[in-house]
Parts: C-alpha cells; sequence; structure tokens
C-alpha cells in the first residue's frame, strides 16, 4: 500500500498526517510513478498555511523523482523503467508512489542521483530562470544581491551567476552560512541581523547598488532591497518567506530611479516547451558536468513531514532538504 503525507486543513505543522492511500493505476495520458526522493521546499508551507488556496483535503509537496512502473493510453516519450524528476502541480509529492501527467515530468540523465534531483529540480530551475529570465539588461561584470544566500535556491543560483561572470552580494544570518555561501560563489557577504544591508551594498558599489536583487523573503526586507537597486536595476520578488510583498507604490519605483518588480512564478517559465527544455536542459548539463554543485544538507523520512517543515520554517536548514524512501 501507498504512504502519503495529506493535510485535512490549513494551518501549522501539525496539520500534516502520514497515512495509507490508494494511487490506482494510471489514466489518459498519465504514468504511475515510484518515488526515490522527494523535494521539501519552503514552497510547500505556503500551501498547508493556506497562503496559496488549494482545496482540502489535499497531497502536500510538488517536486520528487523516481521510476515510472505503469503507462496509462496515449502517453508518448515516456515508458516503464525511465528514471523521471518533476516540479509543479498537482500536488502530492511526499508520496511514496502516485499517479502523474506525463507534462510535468522531465527525464533524469543516469548520471544525476535521484537523491540530486528531487534537492535541485524546483530549485534549480527556479535559479535558471530568474538569472537567464527576468533581468533580460543584466551582463557579465555586474553585481547581484542574493537574500538568503545559504539556502537550496541561493547556493544553486550563487553559482550559476559565477558562471555568468557576475559578482555576487549573499545575505545571511550566521558565520556558518556565510562560509556555506562563499564556498559557493558569494563574493561578499552581509549579515542581515546585525548590519545595515542597504548601506553594505552601496559601500560593496561604490554607492551605486546593484543590478539585480533576488529576494526570496518578502515583507521584511522589500524596502530595503528596492533601495539597493541601481538605477533602473530589476527586484525579482522570489518568495514570501516572511510574509507578502507589500503593494507596489508604483510612484516609488521612479523615486527609486526607475527600477522594475517583478513577482514571477517558475510555471510561466516552463510553459513553453521550448523554454521548459531550454532551462531544464541548462540545468541538468550544469549538475553532470560538476559546475553547479547540490548541497543536499538534510534528510527526513516522510513519517518525519512535521519535523521537516518545522525545521524549515525556523531557520535551521541550510542547502537543500529531502525526504528519502526506504
Amino acid at each position: 500500500m501507498a504512504r502519503a503525507v495529506r493535510f485535512y486543513e490549513t494551518g501549522g505543522p501539525d496539520v500534516l498526517r502520514f497515512e495509507e492511500v490508494s494511487v490506482g493505476q494510471p489514466g489518459d495520458g498519465q504514468v504511475r510513478v515510484r518515488h526515490l526522493a522527494v523535494g521539501l521546499n519552503f514552497a510547500d508551507t505556503y500551501f498547508r498555511q493556506g497562503y496559496y488556496p488549494v482545496p482540502v483535503p489535499n497531497g502536500m509537496g510538488v517536486e520528487a523523482s523516481g521510476v515510472i512502473e505503469a503507462v496509462g493510453p496515449n502517453v508518448n516519450g515516456f515508458k516503464v523503467g525511465d528514471r523521471v524528476t518533476y516540479t509543479g502541480s498537482p500536488l502530492g509529492a511526499y508520496s511514496t508512489e502516485r499517479v502523474m501527467p506525463v507534462g510535468s515530468l522531465f527525464k533524469l540523465p543516469v548520471d544525476i542521483t535521484h537523491e540530486t534531483a528531487a534537492a535541485m529540480t524546483m530549485r534549480g530551475l527556479s535559479a535558471a530562470y530568474w538569472l537567464l529570465k527576468t533581468n533580460p539588461w543584466m551582463k557579465a561584470g555586474d553585481t547581484i544581491l542574493i537574500h538568503a544566500a545559504a539556502g537550496g535556491v541561493g547556493l544553486i543560483a550563487s553559482q550559476w551567476a559565477k558562471l555568468l561572470g557576475l559578482r555576487v552580494i549573499g545575505t545571511v544570518s550566521t558565520e556558518a552560512k556565510a562560509e556555506l555561501a562563499k564556498a559557493h560563489g558569494c563574493d561578499e557577504i552581509i549579515f542581515y541581523r546585525r548590519e545595515n544591508v542597504v548601506e553594505r551594498v552601496r559601500q560593496l558599489t561604490d554607492g551605486e547598488g546593484v543590478t539585480t536583487v533576488y529576494d526570496t523573503v518578502g515583507k521584511d526586507t522589500y524596502e530595503g532591497s528596492l533601495k539597493s537597486l541601481k538605477r533602473r536595476g530589476v527586484l525579482v520578488g522570489c518568495g514570501t518567506a516572511s510574509g507578502p510583498f507589500p503593494p507596489i507604490d508604483a510612484l516609488q519605483l521612479a523615486i527609486q530611479g526607475s527600477v522594475y518588480f517583478t513577482r514571477p512564478a517558475l510555471a510561466d517559465y516552463i510553459a513553453d516547451p521550448a523554454e521548459r527544455a531550454e532551462l531544464s536542459g541548462a540545468l541538468f548539463d550544469h549538475v553532470a558536468a560538476g559546475r553547479i554543485r547540490i548541497n543536499i544538507n538534510q534528510r527526513y523520512e516522510l513519517a518525519d513531514a512535521i519535523q521537516a517543515h518545522r525545521d524549515l520554517e525556523a531557520g535551521k536548514t541550510t542547502g537543500s532538504s529531502i525526504f528519502v524512501i526506504p
């Protein structure tokens, strides 16, 4: 019998339930995937809390990797035994197996492990579209600011940014996280709990500011992120760990230097098949070649999903976190 983490109401980590589920056979355009590793992402907490509204009861999680065990009608390009990874809807990745639409799947290269795939598919694609798509004016030699630089996406984005010839300033909370961030490409570190981020950015850029800010924190960092930009810079609102971004004051964008704000979603950057292939191909190539390293610093079992969410929200994690399937 398959097992899965589900929630029947929104709220804190305690609403999660680990239970037996019936999976069934794949229907039209679907396959059944046996999971070997499952990704744990901060976005999962948004669904659990109701910040991203979904019907309940529902499954939890949007990212996993595994092997196809059954194929439904009208499936092209996938067969039983294929190694796959995915990120995106429908919810339900926190499970030992499930039925998935083939449109959500990526074929996993043989030289990337399932654990690595579960730790990087969502995070890596996010880093890819941040850096390659959200600021078309950015170029080698520019300076960028990455908040939460020691997190899973931050570590990948910092490494990718260096491949693009960018100078990277990262914000972190502790010395240990600073060392981790520097080991993965950050040129400069700002300790946001004890330093003024805007003042330090200006010091590090000779008063000019940065070309792009990648802000995964949201409410608490928005104002500082905006003031850290150079003229006509871009603030990419990537996440809302501290709460939603405030309403945008268009005049303030002009006053700040004709800057831009965008709140992108991964789904809109992989909806087009050509763009999806471009981003996933670049990610898989970099990881397979060792140019980008994936740090899995926390491993949990699905039965420990409550504790995993507590750790994530308490800021106790670094790098990527996954659930392992025995």
